[in-house]
């Protein structure tokens, strides 16, 4: 019985989400890409009513809330209350709030000294969807370093910082956030590394990896609600992590409504290279109709971007030239208008 008891609460939960919520009823989502951006920026700002900065002390003592608890907030970039080390807690009394150690404060996940002007402690400084709890130490060892790819728990690397795989979704949906909301004042380019956006030049290629990766938890949703209770707006990205993908591109992202139509993965994924490795001047590709394809960029095994391949330079039957490519082993993303799929490719 109790088995039957969960799947049904998870069934009503899929049902709830399987239509468009009622704040978004003014968006066109048969639009894409910066038209649908652009719609949305209107929405999040027409909603907004601004706080104090003050006022999010108490705003985040209800949104950064452990799920299931009153009485701990979650700390971004924290991972651990067991070690001994309260720097990496993940949790902590929401009344042991303050500038001290020991304490958590309000951490700019866009940093404030990184927006374009700097963003102050009002308007885009006090916007609550932008501040998390973080330890004091943490908070300070983050500063305003600019995100970077990684793994495990949060630290620097490389004078950048990785957020943690608990965190790298959260950060990446508030950034496009930002950047929705408060367009060239919040640039993603300012705040993440890595390569840069086919549509977008100013969009993070990592931020959308980060959205797919991390997948929105019962935290962020509840936050969410939180924070649009507070200050009339919310976050698309959280509701729907599919909107990035739609805007953006990139890797397929959940759709939680079930109704964003995209490229369908199942027939890109059918996509085949050959011959591996190459051994000539040209690749064939096959699966796909190529005629779907925008581009292709080839990346090394560092992640730097070293060459495109742009539409017209597709041949109609599928066959690609590589022969400004030196030899070795790339990693060649195939970029649709809604999806983007990655393939190794070895060249001899």
């Amino acid at each position: 019985m109790k088995r039957i008891a969960v799947i049904l609460i998870l069934l009503i939960g899929t049902f709830s989400y399987a239509q468009i919520p009622a704040y978004y009823s003014s968006i066109d989502f048969n639009q894409s890409g910066l038209s649908l951006k652009s719609q949305l920026a209107g929405l999040i700002t027409s909603t907004h009513v601004e706080i104090t900065y003050s006022d999010c002390w108490d705003v985040l003592k209800i949104s950064d809330l452990e799920t299931g608890s009153n009485d701990y907030v979650l700390l971004v970039y924290g991972h651990d209350d067991m070690d001994g080390n309260p720097v990496t807690d993940r949790t902590r009394n929401k009344n042991l709030n303050g500038g001290a150690n020991g304490e958590w404060n309000r951490e700019h996940v866009f940093p404030k000294s990184l927006g374009s002007p700097d963003l102050g402690t009002s308007g885009p400084g006090s916007d609550a969807h932008n501040l998390r709890a973080s330890d004091v130490q943490q908070n300070s060892n983050r500063a305003n370093k600019t995100f970077i790819d990684g793994s495990g728990v949060a630290g620097s690397n490389n004078n950048s910082w990785y957020p943690g795989d608990e965190w790298k979704g959260d950060c990446a949906r508030i950034v496009m956030y930002m950047y929705v909301r408060y367009g060239t004042r919040c640039l993603p380019s300012a705040v993440g590394t890595g390569s840069t956006n086919a549509t977008d030049p100013e969009m993070m290629n990592l931020f959308l990896d980060w959205n797919v990766d991390d997948p929105v938890s019962q935290f962020e949703q509840d936050r969410n609600q939180a924070i649009y209770n507070s200050q009339g707006n919310r976050n698309p990205f959280i509701d729907n992590p599919r909107i990035a993908t739609k805007i953006w591109g990139g890797p397929i992202a959940e759709d939680t409504w079930g109704v964003l139509a995209t490229e369908k993965k199942e027939d890109l994924q059918s996509l085949l290279i050959y011959p591996m490795p190459v051994t000539g001047d040209v690749f064939q590709i096959s699966g796909i109709n190529t005629l779907k394809i925008t581009s292709m960029e080839m990346y090394d095994m560092s992640g730097r971007l070293v060459g495109e391949i742009q539409k017209e330079e597709i041949n109609s039957n599928g066959q690609i030239s590589i022969e400004h490519f030196s030899e070795g082993t790339y990693t060649l993303s195939i970029i649709f208008e809604n999806a983007t799929l990655r393939r190794k490719i070895i060249i001899q």
